[in-house]
This record gives structure tokens, C-alpha cells and sequence, in this order.
């Protein structure tokens, strides 16, 4: 069975960048803790795959050394033409969310790693993202790129952990509730 889970951090406000997609304010050196990560290794110890969305895989391109060498990525993007040239193991997915789906079963992954506010949006609304982790970091940004957006129902979801940092940050998690019916 797949399970789909996002990990991300927002400001307290909701959003997960300035409006021009930077996230400086999320690496000041005002909230670094030595040998703190947040919980973020023992998380990717259990994933063998990441989703990603375009603009989230493009930055972190730019990252050195790139993070996922050792995780196949599967960039999702809405242009059918996109491509990307790399050394790593990275494949585009330019088909519907719910082929996606299909997709990761037929790889027989079993915990994938959806990373992208807009991308963890879209598994919201379709019902395939399980569960979520967010990290809120101690900040007001005033506007932005918002982690959730309007969606078109309510998404229930169920507490499963809070933890506190001494840099304030606060980390939350929990299983969305999917709708048996």
C-alpha cells in the first residue's frame, strides 16, 4: 500500500514563500540549532520516492550538493513538453494527478515524499495525500505563496504528534481523514 506524505514548513501566517518564491527567512541563522534537523533524516530514511512540483524541483536544483541522490524524484509538471537534463535519478510526470497514482503502485513504491505547495495542494483536493507534516516557523510574513489555498470542501485531519523546538519552531503532525463511503 502507498502512502503519500508532505513535509513542509510554512510561516505561522500559512505561507511557504515570499511572494517572489524565496525562502530565506526560513534558513536565518537566528533559528539554526546544531545537530538539529527537525525530525527531516529520520523521515527520509523511510521514503523511496519523491513528487515534486516543477517550481519546488527548479529550486532545488540550485541546492549544493543536490539532496536526493540516493531517492528517485518524479517532477510533475502541467506543460507537456517540460524536460529537464541531470546526472540524477529524475523522471517528469506530465499526466493527471490520479495517473500518477497508478504510476507510483506500478514502481511498487510504498512511502513517496510529496514536496511542492501547489503539488501537495492538488493531492488534497484529489484525496491521495495520507498525511502531513508541518513545520511552523516564528514568523509573520504578511503574504506570499500560500501552503493550502482555498479549497473546495473541508479536509478533516487527526492530530498524531507536536513537538517544540528552542528556536520556536513548532512541528505538527497529522493523518488526513479520507472520507469512507
Amino acid at each position: 500500500m502507498i502512502s503519500l506524505k508532505a513535509y513542509i514548513a510554512s510561516s505561522l501566517d500559512g505561507f511557504i514563500a515570499k511572494k517572489d518564491g524565496s525562502v530565506d527567512w526560513l534558513h536565518a541563522e537566528k533559528y539554526y540549532l546544531e545537530n538539529e534537523d527537525f525530525g527531516y533524516a529520520s523521515f527520509m530514511e523511510l521514503i523511496d520516492c519523491i513528487v515534486m512540483g516543477r517550481i519546488t524541483f527548479e529550486t532545488v536544483l540550485q541546492f549544493e550538493p543536490y539532496p536526493f541522490e540516493n531517492v528517485p524524484v518524479i517532477v510533475v509538471s502541467n506543460n507537456p513538453n517540460y524536460q529537464i537534463e541531470s546526472k540524477h535519478d529524475i523522471s517528469i510526470f506530465t499526466r493527471p494527478i490520479r495517473e500518477l497514482f497508478s504510476h507510483l503502485k506500478s514502481k511498487a513504491y510504498q512511502n513517496v515524499y510529496v514536496d511542492g505547495g501547489k503539488l501537495i495542494q492538488s493531492f488534497l483536493k484529489e484525496s491521495l495525500l495520507d498525511e502531513i507534516t508541518i513545520t511552523q516557523i516564528p514568523i509573520l510574513l504578511g503574504s506570499g505563496i500560500p501552503l493550502f489555498g482555498v479549497t473546495d470542501r473541508m479536509i478533516e485531519l487527526k492530530h498524531r504528534k507536536t513537538q517544540t523546538f528552542p528556536n520556536g519552531f513548532v512541528q505538527n503532525e497529522y493523518e488526513i481523514v479520507k472520507n469512507r463511503m
